[in-house]
């Protein structure tokens, strides 16, 4: 049974850590390291990105990976592979600007699956892709610095604010996010932080990097529930 994404009517009261895997990694060894990720906090969603493999490695990953993700009822997307959707039952497809359009990615996926699309510093192309395409999030970003690509942008903190504001379609912010910087992100608007190294990288490992996350989106929502009132 395929999982969905997080429902959450106020986005920045509710942010959610959007975990990503690292590009490169050799599959047993990432699998324990991965089941420790899920086991240390609260995971929204999951992107498998393994821009340089083919497709029988990410078809081996995602028989790993998806039924530990669907064991907690976290959704597993795939990052650009529109035909391997179906093949491996992925629960969605993350495509960028230089992947199949959005359009065409929703035609090919179907609607119920999700489909996350990246805009960078564009709300422009954040509503085309929630309007045309049935986007069921828009990534935005790198908010921060980042080793792990070369940013495509670098937008204010106040684009999530402004696409808060005007429509329900969730956010991910992207890009050099960790425990120390994200609750500015969530209270912006972010309905998700997506995090890469920050996670993987972490001198103590993925488990504790993910429960740093949680205590970290757990005081920012807390922050802002007094605020509000």
């Amino acid at each position: 049974m395929q999982a969905e994404l997080p429902s959450s009517e106020a986005h920045g009261s509710d942010c959610r850590l959007y975990l990503i895997t690292p590009s490169v990694f050799e599959l047993d060894g990432f699998v324990p390291r991965f089941e420790a990720a899920l086991a240390g906090g609260a995971v929204g969603c999951v992107q498998l990105r393994m821009k340089e493999a083919d497709d029988a490695a990410v078809v081996a990953a995602m028989a790993e990976l998806l039924p530990r993700c669907r064991e907690r009822g976290v959704p597993l997307v795939l990052n650009d592979r529109a035909h391997l959707v179906d093949v491996t039952d992925a629960d969605g497809l993350h495509v960028g600007a230089e992947d199949l359009a959005a359009v065409a990615a929703r035609e090919r996926i179907g609607a119920d699956r999700i489909l996350g699309v990246s805009c960078y510093d564009s709300r422009h192309a954040a509503m085309e892709a929630a309007a045309r395409a049935d986007a069921d999030y828009v990534a935005f970003g790198a908010f921060f610095p980042t080793t792990t690509k070369t940013p495509r942008a670098r937008p204010d903190i106040s684009l999530l604010e402004e696409w808060d504001a005007v429509t329900v379609v969730p956010a991910v912010a992207i890009g050099g996010i960790t425990p120390d910087n994200c609750g500015a992100l969530a209270e912006a608007g972010a309905a998700f932080v997506a995090v890469v190294s920050a996670v993987w990288d972490h001198p103590e490992g993925p488990g504790a990097a993910v429960a740093a996350f949680g205590r970290a989106l757990g005081t920012a929502a807390n922050r802002q529930a007094g605020n509000q009132q």
